[in-house]
């Protein structure tokens, strides 16, 4: 074999080695070469993108991503995608206070995709500009809570609950007994106080009268143009259009450099086979008797 042959043998073997070890890297490490600032380089016109898709339970991770974006000098802007029914009512509000902190120094830009609702909805008004597409479904302005009631199954299937509790309302919303007026009355004065709070984030945020927002503010979903009739979005576009925005606010010229949160990538293979069931399940588990900002209809168009 000549020595030619041998050094070409010898240098495709190291680049089959060289990429094993970054696969393997990546895969142990959870890495992703799409992550963080990928691609940006040395421009300065960079505006930071942060994706809120589906229900807002757990807002911690949002939070924390905000506030690097905010800390971080390199990022001109911020812009918040949605595409969420909303959630949890103490998760809404630290995504909406994440957002007033962050627009505190520099802009923030909320984006509103198929479904940005009720919680959601609440959160986006912590940005200096909402952005609505069209068909956006918005608003859904309230407090919801669901208790699923199971004590007439139970009875049929000769099963009963013993409960010994320290107060009348411990276990208030059991869905092993009827809930007891006193119990109702009980949830209805929660509700209508987390409910004076988002009307008077609303009021505060968008400067509309207490009695157009009371008037609206029913529960009731819109379309992002008839948001934008009520006052409670600014502009109708889309992502594109929210981004430029965002760096036209920060005084970025030329086509803005878009980047995003460095994720890691875990390779499981109970979230790749079953990542929808478990979701879903979750979601119900959370649900149940969780007071919410929440948007509860699902359809599509």
């Amino acid at each position: 074999m000549s020595r030619h042959r041998r050094r070409s043998d010898i240098i495709i073997a190291a680049v089959f080695l060289v990429s094993i070890i970054g696969m393997v890297l990546i895969i142990a490490g959870g890495w992703s070469p799409l992550d963080g600032e990928a691609g940006v380089g040395l421009s300065p016109n960079r505006v930071g993108l942060i994706e809120v898709f589906g229900p807002i339970y757990n807002a911690q991770g949002w939070v924390d991503e905000i506030d690097d974006y905010r800390e971080n000098s390199k990022i001109k802007a911020i812009v918040i995608r949605f595409d969420s029914p909303g959630g949890a009512v103490a998760a809404s509000q630290e995504l909406y206070e994440a957002m007033k902190r962050a627009r505190l120094e520099k802009p923030v830009i909320a984006s509103m995709g198929n479904v940005a609702a009720s919680g959601a909805y609440y959160a986006a008004l912590g940005a200096d500009s909402i952005v609505a597409n069209p068909g956006t479904t918005t608003g859904s302005i309230g407090v919801i809570m669901e208790l699923m009631m199971m004590d007439e199954l139970l009875s049929k299937l000769g099963l009963e609950s013993e409960v010994v509790k320290s107060g009348e309302f411990k276990d208030a919303g059991s869905p092993t007994r009827p809930i007891t007026m006193e119990e109702r009355r009980y949830f209805q004065s929660y509700i209508d106080d987390a409910y004076a709070e988002f009307v008077d984030v609303v009021e505060q945020e968008r400067g509309l009268d207490s009695l157009k927002v009371v008037e609206i503010a029913d529960g009731r979903v819109f379309t992002g143009t008839q948001a934008l009739e009520h006052g409670l979005v600014d502009i109708l576009g889309d992502q594109y259009l929210a981004t430029h925005l965002a760096a036209q606010m920060a005084g970025i010229e030329g086509e803005p450099s878009i980047v995003r949160p460095y994720r890691k990538t875990k390779l499981d293979l109970v979230d790749i086979l079953l990542g929808q069931v478990v979701s879903g399940v979750e979601n119900t588990i959370h649900g149940q008797g969780f007071f919410q900002y929440m948007w509860k209809a699902e359809f599509t168009r």
